[in-house]
């Protein structure tokens, strides 16, 4: 069974910020996480992303995602959003 995860992304971002989140989504992928990740607008302010993982992985998916933030300090620009 499949669970999916959703990020809360910025819009308006600086050059440095892209490529990060471009990494965070490639890592995610290149990592088996995912297949495809989704894009669609929030609202004026954010873009959703939102990809389906194994309910076994959601878990260190999330505890990955965390740690790119933190580490990348993405704080402001990404977050995961908990259903």
């Amino acid at each position: 069974m499949e669970r999916a995860i959703k990020l809360q992304v910025r819009k308006e971002l600086d050059g440095k910020q892209q490529s990060n989140i471009i990494k965070l989504k490639g890592t995610l992928i290149s990592k088996g996480y995912t297949e495809i990740i989704h894009i669609s607008d929030q609202d004026d302010e954010f873009h959703i992303n939102s990809f389906e993982t194994k309910v076994e992985a959601s878990h260190e998916v999330k505890e990955f995602i965390q740690d790119f933030i933190i580490k990348e300090n993405l704080t402001n620009t990404i977050s995961v959003l908990v259903k």
